[in-house]
């Protein structure tokens, strides 16, 4: 009887005990942490934890595939911005009889025709300090048929009639701010259009790494990415119509315009074929990246000139999913 008692004064004292304990405080975000090095020593703990996490999960998906071999299902598409793109209206239909009829009659058609051949004037704002002038120096390597000029306090007005009457037919100037290229302007001679670009993450050659040597004065083939909607198709065709329409393929030079997101990336390469599988390319440079500002009906003008498309920021860049090229 007496153990009996003493069984239950132990059950009795157990459960006072587990009343009586405090209940675990509750799940708090590491940005609690009033100390900085304890902070960030428990955000990586954390983050090694979840990649340790994330590593076990794909193994074990990994294995199951293997496992079901082809009975396994299809992989799920990860979703992207991209590909949860809102439809534009505008979108281009490569067969659409009315794109082929604008194209066979808009400024640049006599290009894709082989009519004429492009002659760029490159020019830049007043007093360019260095870095600007080895850019468009650089810039003018890798366009055929471009030469660079010194502005001297020229206005673009005065600019242009010369330019035509030297037979030009694009003229860009490249625009700086604290000693670093931030604008691009892309006239097409003699009637337009002209378009206005923000020139961000310019690098010169000497700034690349692994780059290839100095290219060469072959005509480059030219790749235009994701420019889908009418306005896009126009700006793409404002680059084409910069280089010369019969590539020269001994050169194996290449020049980039991809679009992605309404930020048109350029890049310059050359390739080489290793084997039948295998391709070896290397960056030649420079490398700089553009945003469409504007979009203006004729040659350069500020004050009366009639605008097809300007960039509403806060308007248009609302919805992170919708894009304007």
């Amino acid at each position: 009887a007496s153990q009996e008692g003493n069984e239950a004064e132990k059950k009795e004292v157990e459960e006072k005990m587990e009343k009586s304990e405090p209940a675990f405080p509750p799940t708090f975000s590491v940005s609690e942490i009033k100390n900085k090095q304890r902070r960030h020593l428990m955000f990586m703990k954390l983050k090694q934890e979840k990649r340790k996490q994330k590593m076990q999960l794909k193994k074990k998906k990994k294995k199951e595939r293997e496992a079901l071999g082809d009975k396994a299902p299809p992989k799920e598409i990860p979703k992207t911005i991209e590909n949860q793109r809102v439809y534009d209206e505008t979108t281009v239909d490569p067969e659409d009889e009315e794109i082929a009829f604008d194209e066979g009659t808009d400024e640049f058609s006599a290009y894709f025709n082989g009519l004429t051949n492009p002659q760029v004037l490159i020019t830049t704002s007043d007093r360019p300090r260095g870095r600007t002038v080895r850019f468009c120096e650089q810039l003018a390597t890798v366009i055929p048929n471009a030469y660079v000029y010194y502005r001297r306090g020229l206005a673009l007005k005065r600019i242009i009639p010369q330019c035509v009457a030297r037979n030009f037919t694009y003229l860009i100037v490249v625009n700086e701010d604290r000693k670093v290229p931030n604008g691009l302007v892309l006239c097409h001679l003699p009637d337009g259009p002209t378009a206005h670009f923000k020139v961000s993450s310019a690098r010169l050659r000497k700034e690349i790494k692994r780059r290839g040597k100095d290219p060469t004065e072959h005509y480059p083939e030219v790749i235009l990415n994701n420019f889908t909607t009418r306005l896009g198709h126009s700006i793409g065709r404002m680059f084409a119509a910069l280089f010369p329409q019969d590539p020269q393929f001994v050169g194996r030079q290449v020049a980039t315009f991809h679009n992605q997101r309404d930020f048109i990336f350029f890049r310059f390469h050359r390739y080489i074929f290793k084997n039948e599988k295998k391709v070896g390319i290397q960056e030649l440079g420079p490398r700089f990246t553009l945003k469409l500002r504007s979009l203006q009906k004729g040659t350069f003008d500020s004050k009366f000139g009639e605008y097809e498309w300007v960039l509403k920021r806060h308007e248009m860049d609302a919805c992170r999913r919708k894009f304007q090229l």
